[in-house]
């Protein structure tokens, strides 16, 4: 007689680290001032975790963090755009809310917002910056991949805090919302969590993960990832890849570098 099937990598992989996490999970309510974030242990619960979904985002910049933070959030994860359903990225790929602005749980453990082409509509977008805004006066952490840091920066977000976005907008756009740029992979200043672009948001959720669940929470789900990064090539930073190829890439990148400094310049004037 045929044995049915035994659980499934990820399935045993949620299970493991849901369990690490329910023995360390952090909350909201115990965010704390110093630059190592929010601290203090609360009964076990479901983190409370809301991905933001807008036309245009970068798929990878949600995807990878969603996948490995997925097993320390306990079911608590909720992606979330302003109505719910399916969304488009900026390479096509569509993406599915459950949630809207409405459904989506008001006090959270991580609020996280991608970067994508479409960021710079976001950052003049009133509805997603007051969504964030109310958010963030109770989230735990603070968080972003990629552009998603300027779309936090033109909600007020950033202002006063060390942080850090894609090389081609970082160090020109980042000081006009308030930040104070930083060339790091991944960057903690008190409860703001920014990465840089697009793959960085793998290092960023074992970063966070480690907060969250600890340490040995972040190395199992690295290893169910087998996250060993080896690239083929190297030219991941303008320094890595030279001249040449770094006109070509912000060639390509242009529309989005025009763009977010346009938006950054109208959210100095028009943001609380």
């Amino acid at each position: 007689m045929t044995q049915p099937p035994g659980p499934t990598r990820r399935a045993v992989a949620v299970a493991g680290l849901a369990g690490a996490a329910a023995l360390t999970a952090v909350g909201a309510s115990s965010a704390g001032s110093s630059s190592a974030g929010p601290s203090g242990a609360e009964p076990a619960r479901a983190l409370r975790i809301a991905m933001l979904l807008y036309p245009g985002m970068t798929a990878l910049d949600l995807v990878g963090p969603q996948a490995l933070l997925a097993g320390i959030a306990g079911g608590g994860l909720h992606l979330v755009a302003r109505t719910a359903g399916p969304v488009a990225s900026d390479t096509g790929l569509v993406l599915l809310a459950g949630d809207s602005f409405e459904t989506c749980p008001r006090d959270l453990d991580v609020l996280f917002v991608p970067g994508g082409d479409g960021t710079p509509a976001q950052m003049r977008d009133a509805e997603t910056l007051a969504f964030l805004r109310d958010r963030a006066a109770r989230a735990g952490w603070i968080t972003s991949v990629c552009t998603g840091s300027l779309i936090l920066g033109a909600a007020g977000l950033l202002r006063g805090y060390r942080a850090t976005s894609h090389w081609c907008v970082r160090d020109q756009v980042l000081p006009r919302l308030g930040a104070v740029p930083v060339d790091e992979r991944v960057v903690f200043d008190r409860n703001r969590v920014t990465a840089a672009g697009i793959s960085a948001g793998l290092d960023f959720a074992l970063a966070l993960a480690a907060r969250l669940a600890g340490p040995e929470a972040a190395r199992t789900s690295q290893l169910v990832a087998e996250y060993a990064p080896a690239p083929p090539v190297q030219a991941g930073t303008p320094d890595l890849a030279g001249p040449a190829i770094t006109a070509r890439a912000r060639a390509i990148l242009r529309p989005l570098i025009e763009g977010a400094e346009a938006a950054a310049a109208e959210a100095a004037i028009t943001r609380p």
